[in-house]
């Protein structure tokens, strides 16, 4: 027990210290926060419940869009706005961040609501169906977003400058809300686990129909997970246009080919219905993805692509799973080593 807590203290320690230790990478530290909670609100339905959503991009790009609409018509209309970018950092910090908590509350109940209505519909659908059926949500969002003048149509929109005279630097301000975000994410999600809501997602995920004659109510705890999802990816995407400045509809907001096929691949590679296995995920596809931003410039894609090709041909079950095979003792397994043939005993 003593040993455990030492992990954990230490784990907290390096969490805080990394963008102090590290100030050169804050920036990409709050992205590798942002990157696990991608993993862990994508595991909510595809790992834990099995159902391959390729839409959960959608709830991160309005949750974006509402919250700086929310933040620019507080102050100004949107007229002014497009004249005066050049002085929106006039904006001082309690003015950014009445407007960043408005704008973050107001895109979490959109997005609820969003993914409820949304889960009424298409959530009766299953297997290729249904990834098929998200997969057009993403991209039908980016096309609308890029035909409303109102948030900027395709030419993007321009969030408001962060006041650093007032809240210090950017990068570290939201590498904290990203750590805090994926920190509550990943406990209310292990809560959640333990209990009621996580044997009726893991039930659907082995047999939906025997899920249904035993009375649970499959629609209503699929529509739950995903309003789950949207909650987080709601914060995340309201604080990720803040980071960056600009949203692009198809390029940050809604960017399927990225950000929305990611949050797969790194809950796979880390061992999908995990609570763990996101995370691991995240930290390493992260790492490797900047390295090979850093190293392999003009060859980035081709190595990110063979290590999506890696990580579906070579890691199946995930690094956890490979982990669990090879070495049990390690996931807290007991090993019984008096059968003629090893078995892990949980």
């Amino acid at each position: 027990m003593i040993h455990r807590y030492i992990k954990w203290g230490v784990l907290i320690v390096l969490a805080l210290g990394a963008p102090v230790l590290m100030p050169a990478i804050k920036t990409q530290l709050a992205m590798l926060m942002l990157m696990i909670t991608f993993a862990l609100t994508w595991d909510i339905m595809g790992g834990q419940m099995g159902y391959n959503s390729f839409g959960n991009i959608v709830f991160f790009g309005v949750g974006m869009y509402v919250t700086a609409v929310i933040q620019r018509d507080m102050f100004f209309t949107a007229e002014e706005y497009e004249t005066m970018a050049g002085a929106l950092g006039a904006i001082d910090g309690t003015d950014y961040l009445t407007g960043l908590v408005i704008g973050l509350a107001a895109s979490i109940v959109v997005c609820v609501v969003l993914a409820a209505i949304l889960g009424a519909g298409i959530l009766k659908l299953r297997g290729h169906y249904f990834a098929i059926c998200t997969l057009g949500l993403g991209i039908a969002a980016a096309e609308i977003a890029g035909g409303i003048d109102y948030i900027g149509a395709g030419s993007g929109l321009v969030t408001p400058t962060f006041p650093n005279e007032y809240l210090g630097d950017r990068g570290y301000f939201f590498y904290y809300y990203f750590l805090v975000l994926a920190v509550v994410a990943f406990l209310v999600l292990s809560w959640l686990y333990r209990g009621q809501f996580g044997l009726a997602i893991n039930a659907i995920r082995d047999d939906e129909d025997k899920a249904e004659a035993m009375g649970i109510h499959t629609t209503r705890y699929k529509t739950m997970a995903w309003c789950i999802s949207a909650f987080f990816l709601a914060l995340a995407g309201g604080a990720m246009g803040n980071l960056v400045g600009f949203i692009d509809p198809s390029e940050v907001a809604f960017a399927g080919a990225t950000y929305g096929v990611w949050m797969v691949l790194m809950a796979i590679l880390g061992g999908k219905g995990t609570i763990w296995g996101p995370v691991i995920g995240a930290a390493v596809f992260h790492i490797m993805q900047e390295l090979f931003w850093t190293y392999l410039f003009g060859w980035q894609r081709v190595a990110l692509g063979a290590l999506i090709i890696a990580i579906v041909v070579f890691f199946p079950e995930g690094i956890m799973g490979f982990v669990r095979a090879r070495w049990p003792e390690l996931l807290g397994h007991k090993v019984d080593h008096q059968t003629p043939e090893s078995r892990i005993v949980p």
